[in-house]
């Protein structure tokens, strides 16, 4: 299995997907991370990009379409969007875009909040492999990875970084 020494540097790719971000994305866009990995990206993109830029979070758990043969994957988060989405410009974050699914489950949740003016996404990385036709509109890294792997965003103290696991 490849080590996290043939992924890129995640906080290389972050600074590199805001880097595509500014001057593209609307100066009052709101931001709405996919928990988990999806929250810290927008968190942190909110302060990298200019602009005034709300947060908010979305838990996608019941709205993904194989939740009844697969139940709750870890525990539940409450969604948070902390603002009016009517009329809204909305960038989606994900922290790894692969199936589509979650990106799909996300806007689903999100149009239960209201309809938004537009909905862009944002992912760090973009591994292939859709399902869905999904494509980002912002993306830090693409990368080709074997469909036994996950790759995975963590934080430890704030600082994000990419690793590999076996998928599930």
């Amino acid at each position: 299995m490849p080590g996290a020494e043939h992924l890129p540097d995640a906080e290389a790719t972050l600074a590199e997907l805001a880097l595509r971000m500014r001057g593209a994305v609307a100066h009052d866009a709101a931001l709405v991370g996919i928990y988990s990995g999806g929250a810290w990206v927008a968190e942190r993109l909110a302060a990298l990009i200019p602009g005034d830029h709300p947060v908010g979070f979305i838990d996608v758990s019941f709205y993904r379409d194989d939740y009844s043969s697969k139940g709750l994957k870890g525990r539940g988060r409450r969604t948070s969007i902390p603002f009016d989405v009517n009329g809204a410009t909305i960038v989606l974050v994900d922290d790894v875009l692969y199936t589509g699914r979650s990106v799909r489950a996300a806007i689903n949740e999100l149009f239960d909040f209201g309809r938004p003016a537009c909905v862009e996404l944002a992912v760090l990385v973009d591994r292939g492999g859709r399902e869905l036709p999904i494509e980002p509109t912002y993306c830090g890294a693409r990368l080709a990875v074997a469909q036994d792997l996950s790759i995975v965003l963590s934080r430890d103290e704030g600082v994000l970084a990419l690793g590999v696991e076996r998928a599930d």
